[in-house]
């Protein structure tokens, strides 16, 4: 019987807030399968919520704010002297300040933009750089993303646009990294209740929309978002790259519906 195992292998988790994150998530299912862990939180009021999280999985915990300066940085010198090499990173981190993510693109400040780019997709791409040298062996790097990124989703606003330069970084970054042996995937994740999402207007019809009209009917977990981060982090995806997977209960494949 086959079965994932990354054990001897070691990741980097970052965009863990609570035990509702997709992040948190994704490091159990790494963990459960034998690798070695660092996580960050994003700040002193933060830690309080991630801390216990590391604990269950014996995870090196570090400060991440990747607006502030150094703050990444600091994260790959510390694993590099704690591990020399690592073998994954697992970026899930998007903000976009109140007023942009609730209001329309049209009305989105330059400032605004900026910031959603550079925490959400720009942060991605700084990872990438530093995590190369650390991936001697090769190694992989999977980010989130959503459907908005695609199609216009109502009340996604900025993010849309956002997350769309992050796909194309993937690919680009994918084609990039592939002659270094690293992988550069996201996952297209339909939509969960999490800390991040609860900033989305009407987030409720959201849901309501992906369960009636998705082909499984309805919504999915954490949970499997969770095991695809595993797979694309072992070397059962060893020939996958610059991929954006879709994990929502199939619900990118449907049209307009007609009634």
């Amino acid at each position: 019987m086959e079965i994932i195992d990354l054990s001897g292998r070691r990741g980097l988790v970052v965009g863990v807030a609570n035990a509702d994150s997709l992040a948190w998530s994704a490091a159990q299912h790494f963990r459960s399968a034998g690798a070695e862990l660092a996580m960050t939180y994003f700040s002193e009021k933060a830690r309080p919520f991630v801390a216990p999280l590391a604990e269950q999985v014996q995870a090196l915990l570090l400060p991440c704010n990747v607006m502030e300066d150094g703050q990444l940085e600091a994260v790959f010198e510390a694993l590099r002297d704690h591990w020399g090499r690592i073998d994954f990173v697992f970026h899930s981190i998007a903000s976009a300040r109140k007023e942009d993510l609730q209001g329309r693109l049209i009305d989105c400040s330059g400032p605004g933009f900026a910031e959603a780019m550079l925490v959400s997709c720009h942060s991605l791409i700084r990872m990438a750089r530093l995590a190369q040298p650390l991936m001697r062996d090769g190694g992989s790097l999977t980010t989130m993303s959503y459907y908005g990124a695609e199609k216009v989703v109502e009340h996604y606003n900025v993010m849309g646009p956002v997350k769309a330069a992050l796909e194309a970084s993937v690919r680009y970054l994918a084609h990039e990294l592939g002659p270094a042996g690293i992988r550069v995937n996201a996952i297209s994740a339909g939509p969960v209740r999490t800390r991040a999402a609860s900033g989305i207007k009407h987030f409720d019809e959201l849901l309501d929309e992906a369960a009636r009209r998705s082909p499984q009917r309805r919504v999915v977990e954490g949970c499997e978002v969770g095991r695809v981060a595993l797979l694309l982090a072992s070397q059962y995806a060893s020939a996958i790259t610059g991929e954006v997977m879709h994990v929502d209960a199939g619900f990118h494949i449907e049209g307009m519906a007609f009634h």
